[in-house]
Formats: structure tokens, sequence, C-alpha cells
């Protein structure tokens, strides 16, 4: 039937329409050149259209067909990224500039920020701390959602759903300015079922668990987001303040969490769309503050925000060593307030653009439920940077930039609320004592871009840094969602990075060819490593320091074969070992194999919104693996896209589909949150986006 339907539409284009695709090329590829003369790092521009026509299950599904952009997958639902294979606190995410703070440590639970909010989004590629300080060691995720509005009244409304995990959702959006103020205002309702896998049972330690109508039960969630922005835009002055707040509510597989599913008498197959226990919610509220004064020469620059999230797990109630029975279903719950403000100065003299900031930000954590696996802490950190721009002559500019860092944070006590048998009787074991650390950094970046006719060259070397984050240093306690006991380490050092990036790209009739090789240095990589030991029953894994070397180069490739038909190819690979340490010899955790697209699409109408898209999706076998991880085998995917565009005097109707897995292949994502359990990835899933413009 879904093919039928993208056959009358092929079939409907009238034989007089025309696309003039080639000066669009010419126009893309001149506004890719001047974004690439921005930095010489580097980096990807995401649109508005690439957000609509791409549309995921979250933002990050929606962004990881990018090369070396990847979406580390919780479920159906929810998704954290990855570039170049890092991610979590190594990787910065940003809205309108604000680094978002949640808790980014845990690796099952997503991003909480509204997808469907985002006007653009900015890619850079390598580290970023020149600007953004620690947690920018692996690149930067730049989500952009101030954009001023132009006209009296304007909004739109989004209807979208996906077959495999039964997703129907809403997004509406309503915006206008008067004279010089504006504002803007979005809501987004999202929920959906347990979802779907190719396959009737799993295997998770020997155990075999069998899956009702190949469902991962109790996967269900909803999301509900809301925003509202107001601002003043004059000729040189902008100002603009925006709340935000984001929540959401999920399920963990039942039988992932502990295996105490076989024990409990929740019937988790009455209702594929109910979230049972063991389930989590996370609450992000942000208040964002952000002003600038602008004339031909000068930019300052002022933003202040505010960030509370808090997020609770519930389990039933488990007795575990020797803990008791617990009361209630809390298990963990942590509440962060992050205050930070940041100000930056740009003054163009002659050929330089010099570039001047300082910023400031302090965290304030606290957790609670019956366990312990981070202590309550509250981390201060501030820098300063300077970078300097100078254009020697249209197409050849060289910068160079340095930053200092300080941090302390303090970790506070914490004692089990149960006895534990020790020398001379029963005793509160002390899971974390009150200490505090220091840290300062000094760090830099250095880089040339160079353009002629069709080429841009860049190249790029400097030096990132992060702080220890208070889990790396103070954990102690079960992680039930991977049944493993993980400990912290007080005397970690500040994690350093020191990279090699270069970019060529060249544009011409048509034709776009970039290549990205890069080059990165770990002295000190922190890491949790599995031990021999055994704490309460359960393996210990203890967090290390190692020298890890890291190289890769992704390809991509893109050719207007006519007025109609494109054509691209991308690729990308990265290797890993560590230098030393226990694991001498392995790569990193969680590295993610060699992968490549083929992609041809078709345009058939007057629009950009007009055409049908083949992708052809090819991922290697992972056998560089670090136990207890698993080989992964590798797996191809089709995936089928494609959309329409109607235009009406007073509005814009757009409709896309996109099929992933259009074969229903059974196969693993080496990176995905239950490979460990041998979960195979979701089976065939049609997407459909259905919005209007006014």
């Amino acid at each position: 039937m879904i093919f039928n339907i993208i056959a009358s539409v092929l079939l409907a284009t009238a034989p007089g329409d025309t696309t003039v695709v080639m000066e669009q090329v010419d126009v893309a590829s001149q506004r890719r050149r001047d974004f690439q003369m921005r930095t010489s790092q580097s980096s990807i521009q995401v649109t508005s259209d690439y957000l609509k026509q791409n549309f995921g299950g979250s933002l990050m599904q929606t962004l990881e067909h990018l090369p070396g952009v990847k979406a580390m997958s919780i479920g159906s639902g929810q998704s954290k990224p990855t570039i170049r294979g890092l991610g979590f606190n190594r990787l910065a995410v940003a809205e309108d500039g604000v680094k978002h703070e949640g808790q980014q440590w845990g690796d099952d639970h997503g991003l909480e920020i509204d997808q469907f909010a985002v006007d653009r989004a900015e890619i850079i590629k390598g580290p970023a701390a020149l600007l953004y300080g620690s947690d920018a060691i692996g690149g930067v995720l730049n989500l952009y959602t101030n954009h001023v509005p132009t006209r009296p009244f304007a909004g739109s409304v989004q209807l979208f759903g996906r077959t495999n995990n039964e997703q129907l959702g809403i997004s509406a959006k309503v915006e206008g300015r008067s004279g010089r103020w504006f504002y803007r205002a979005n809501a987004t309702l999202i929920d959906y079922a347990d979802y779907q896998v190719p396959a009737d049972s799993i295997q998770y330690y020997s155990y075999w668990i069998r899956l009702k109508d190949r469902r991962l039960r109790n996967t269900a969630g909803a999301e509900r987001d809301g925003s509202i922005t107001v601002g003043y835009s004059g000729y040189n002055f902008h100002t603009d303040l925006r709340v935000s707040d984001s929540y959401s509510k999920s399920g963990f597989f039942a039988n992932a969490h502990g295996l105490e599913v076989r024990l409990s008498k929740i019937d988790y197959d009455r209702s594929r769309r109910d979230v049972d226990l063991p389930y989590q919610w996370v609450n992000h509220l942000k208040v964002m503050s952000h002003t600038t004064w602008r004339n031909e020469l000068t930019d300052l620059e002022l933003s202040l925000a505010y960030q509370n999230n808090r997020r609770e797990e519930h389990s039933e109630p488990v007795s575990h060593g020797y803990m008791p029975m617990p009361e209630g279903t809390l298990e963990r719950r942590f509440n962060k307030h992050t205050a930070t403000a940041m100000f930056s100065l740009r003054q163009a003299i002659g050929s330089h653009e010099l570039r001047v900031g300082v910023s400031g930000e302090y965290q304030h954590n606290r957790r609670g439920g019956w366990g312990f696996i981070i202590p309550d802490f509250e981390t201060v950190a501030a820098g300063i940077y300077v970078m300097d721009r100078l254009t020697l002559r249209k197409g050849l500019v060289l910068n160079a930039g340095l930053r200092y860092d300080y941090a302390r944070t303090r970790i506070h006590s914490y004692e089990d609320w149960y006895k534990t048998p020790a020398e001379g009787g029963f005793v509160y074991m002390s899971r974390s004592t009150d200490f505090s650390r220091h840290f300062n950094s000094l760090t830099w970046s250095a880089g040339i871009n160079y353009a002629t006719r069709g080429w841009v060259m860049k190249a790029n070397v400097g030096k990132s840094f992060r702080v220890p984050i208070p889990k790396e240093l103070g954990a102690n306690g079960v992680n039930y969602h991977i049944f493993r006991y993980e400990k912290g380490n007080t005397k970690l050092d500040p994690e350093q990075s020191y990279q090699v990036d270069a970019s060529v790209s060249w544009d011409g009739k048509g034709l776009h060819v970039q290549v990205e090789p890069y080059l990165n240095y770990f002295p000190n990589y922190i890491y949790l490593s599995p031990t021999s030991q055994y704490e309460e029953g359960l393996q210990l894994y203890g967090y290390t320091q190692a020298r890890v070397l890291r190289w890769g180069v992704e390809v991509q490739v893109s050719y207007a074969i006519s007025r109609r038909w494109q054509a691209e190819l991308q690729g990308e690979y990265l290797w890993a070992r560590q230098q030393s340490g226990a694991k001498k010899g392995y790569t990193l955790p969680f590295s993610t194999p060699w992968s490549g697209d083929a992609s041809l699409k078709y345009l058939y109408g007057k629009g950009v919104g007009d055409y049908v898209r083949l992708n052809c999706h090819v991922v290697g076998a992972q056998r560089e693996i670090v136990p207890p991880e698993k080989p992964t085998p590798g797996y191809m995917t089709l995936n089928l896209s494609a959309g329409k565009q109607f235009a009406f005097s007073w509005a814009k109707l757009n409709i896309a589909l996109n099929i992933d897995n259009l074969l229903n292949r059974r196969y693993y994502d080496h990176t995905s949150f239950y490979r460990l359990i041998d979960v195979p990835e979701p089976g065939r899933n049609l997407s459909a986006v259905v919005g209007l413009e006014f």
C-alpha cells in the first residue's frame, strides 16, 4: 500500500512541471562554503527542512544519519547523543548558547529538550572547550530555538506518529511580532506504547525471556513539553526571556532490572501502553535570558540561565545484600539546580576579530531513595578565554585562542539507612565521605581556513580538558540497570585531550566531496573498568585512567545527477586503543563500528518538500570490545522516505513519510543501552508527519 501511495504521488507530477535543482545546488554550495569558513573545526549545519524530513522518535534519532553523529538508543522514545564515539559528559549540548545541564552521566535517559521547538542545529566535531569549558572535550551539539518572528501572527501545527511503538503526538507553535516586541510559544504532547523487535524471545544471563507479540514489555512512555519566549529586537539591541519545561515518563524493560520480574505480581502484558514498575520520570525546567548589543565593529552578549533537573527511578522493593526490604518504590531521586552566567565581547580591529569571554556556573545536586549510586555534591566553575580571528586575505583565515578554567567540587558524606555486619558488631556502612577537589586547566586552540575556487581546506589543533564528574569521584553502589557494583575514584585527575582535525571539501558542477580525518590522544582518559573483585555478590567496576589513542575519518560525496535526481554517499571509521592500564591493547567501551550510507533522491515537484529518497545503511561488525561487551555482527538496512508540500495562499501543508528498516531485518546496535542483554533493534517502522504552517 505504501509503495502504491508513493507511486501515485510520482505519477501525479505533471509533465510540464520543472525543478531548477542546479541553481538550488549552487546556492547551497555557496551557503556551505560561507558556513565552513566561519570556523577551522569540523562542523555541520542542520536546517529546519532537514529536521522535518528526517523525523525520528527522538531528537538524536532525527540527527543520527549525519556523518560522525550517532544516537545511543534507550528504548523506543529516548536516546543520547554521541559525536565520533564520545558522549555523556564528553559532549556538550547547548540550547541557544547555554549548556544543557541534567543528569547526563546516566546511560538510561535521553535529552530533556523538545525537538519540535528547535529551529536549526549545529554540530561541532572535536574539542570545543575553548568556548564551552569542561564537557565539550568531544564536541558540541548546538540547538537554536531563538528565531525572531517577522509577521504579526504565524504558527504551525504538526501531527505525527510511528507504527512500531504506536507513537502518537501533536506539536503546536504560535508566534508574532508587534513593532520591536515579539513572542513565541510551543507545546508538544507525545504518547507511545511498548516497541516491537523482530524476535520472539531474548536471552539474558542464560535466562530465556519470551516476548508477547514481539514487544519489549514496559517500554511505553509519554512526553509533555512547553515553552514561551518574549523579547525585544531593535536595530542594535536585542533581548529575550525564555521559559521551558520538559517532562517525560518511561518504563524500563521489565526483564532487565535485576530479573526481579520473575517474582513480580505485575501483569506486564495487560496493556502495551501502560507504564508499570520499574519506570523513571524526568522534569527539566529552564529559564534563560539572552541580551546582545552590536554595531558594525562591536558585539556585546550576556546570557543568564537557571535550570532545575528532577529525576526519579521507581521499582519494586528488592532486598539485596544486607539491605532489608525497603518501603515504597522510590529507588533513586536526583534534584539538580544549575545557575549559569556568560559574557562575551567581540571587537573588529582592522583585519582582526578579537573575542573575549568569561563564564561562571554553580551546580547543586541532592539525592534520595533507598538505592545509592552517587553522593550529594556542589560544583563551582569559572572560565575566561580570548580568541583572535585574523583574515589575511579573502579565503585565508587564521584563528587562535587560550582559555583558563577553575572548578571546585564538594562531595558530601552518606551512610546506609540499614546496618551491615562488621568487626565489633553491626554498623551503618559509609558509602561516601566529605571531601573537596580543586581543578584548573589551561587549554588552547589554533587553526587555519583556506578557500580557493571550489576548494575549502581547514585544519585545527588544540587541547581540551574535562573535570571528573561526581559519579566518577564518589560512586559507590549497585547499578541495577546493568546489575553491577560501581565505585568511584577520589584521586582522578582532570581528563585531557589533544586533537588534530582536518577537512578538505570541493564543490563544482553539482558535485560536493568532503573528507574529514582526525586524531585524538588522551594522556589520562577516565573510564569504568571491570575488575576481578565482587561487592555484595556483584562484579565490581571501578573508575580508572589510561592513555588512549583514537583516530578516524568521515567521507561525504553528493552529486546532482540531473535536475530531479540526486545521489549521496557517506561513510565513517573510528579506531581506538588503550595505551596503558589493565585494559592495555583493548579499544574503548561501546566503540562505534564503521558505517556507510548510500542514498538516491528524486525531486518530483517544485518545492524542496516534494521528494522520494531510498537509503541503504551498512554497518560493519564490531569485534573490538571491552568485556563484558559482546561482539556485534554487521548489518544492512533499507530505509525509504517521501514528502509532499502543498502551497495555499494562506498556509503550507507538509507531509513527510519515513520507513526505517524496510525489510524488517533483525540486527543489533553495538552502542544501544539494551545491547548487553541481546535485545535487537526495532523492526520495520513507519513514521509520518503532517504539518500545517500558517
